[in-house]
């Protein structure tokens, strides 16, 4: 794989790619060679976590096979070795192959955070506190400044749910990026999809349950998230299987929506349990 953030190194481009380029950004060097096992398992992690960074992190790859000079140089004994350079120095490095979690630790400790971060966390506390017009503004301001944000993308699509702005969350959702936040953004679906018939009045209208529902969405466009799972939490304990299960992905919807912060996620956990089982 390569592209403006992930490289081939070589003897003739390194001083250039990575020494220079760590000036201003940080740039971890992956020493790999064609025979070795690990190095398979490992370099696609690195590839996808320096892609989920936007473009805060380069990504040089040094065959040692055709390079042994920079393996030498850079005293490599073993691969997979990964060395990480800020402003032309070997600051942090490690041997052998790593977990996805290591390894974007590993990386998150070379970028210290910026505004765009910081307004990133702020937009996601507003979240958690139901700001949700508010939240929206910050993490649109801050995909202008790092598009590829998926943490930023997952937030607009949920403070753009809990506004009632269905078809825009919806085809954000639909061409989410493979990231850690995927399926997170995938459990959302549910809901969009819901809200869109509930806009466009495509939902059905034949008993009581279907009335809650209506409410719930109702609701749920409003920013109201804890009157409408009150409301969808009694369509459960009433129906379980309502809509082939649509009313409990609207709840696991709503709990993402809410975030693993906030007070009553847990607590709607339970019930929601306890409606189901």
């Amino acid at each position: 794989m390569t592209s403006e953030f992930i490289i081939h190194a070589n003897e003739l481009n390194f001083e250039y790619e990575v020494i220079s380029f760590s000036m201003n950004t940080p740039v971890v060097v992956d020493f790999w060679a064609e025979w070795c096992q690990p190095c398979k398992t490992l370099t696609p992690i690195l590839e996808r976590t320096v892609l989920e960074s936007g473009g805060s992190i380069r990504l040089a790859k040094v065959n040692i096979d055709q390079n042994p000079n920079l393996a030498m140089q850079y005293g490599v004994r073993s691969i997979p070795t990964v060395k990480a350079f800020v402003q032309g120095a070997v600051v942090a490095e490690f041997v052998g192959s790593q977990p996805p979690d290591r390894v974007r630790a590993f990386l998150e400790q070379l970028t210290p955070p910026g505004l765009t971060d910081l307004a990133i966390e702020k937009a996601s506390n507003l979240l958690i506190l139901g700001n949700w017009t508010e939240a929206e503004t910050i993490f649109r301001d801050a995909l202008s400044s790092k598009p590829n944000s998926t943490s930023s993308l997952l937030g607009l699509s949920k403070s753009l749910l809990a506004q009632g702005k269905a078809d825009e969350a919806l085809e954000l959702l639909r061409e989410f990026p493979a990231s850690r936040e995927y399926s997170r953004a995938q459990a959302l679906m549910p809901l969009a999809e819901s809200l869109r018939d509930f806009m466009q009045n495509r939902l059905l209208d034949e008993n009581e349950n279907d009335a809650t529902f209506r409410n719930s969405l109702r609701l749920i466009s409003k920013g109201n998230m804890a009157a409408a799972m009150d409301g969808i939490l009694g369509i459960l304990r009433r129906d379980k299987r309502y809509q082939n299960g649509k009313a409990h992905q609207v709840a696991l919807a709503i709990i993402e929506t809410l975030g693993e912060e906030n007070p009553l996620t847990a607590q709607y956990r339970r019930e929601l349990a306890s409606a189901l089982f």
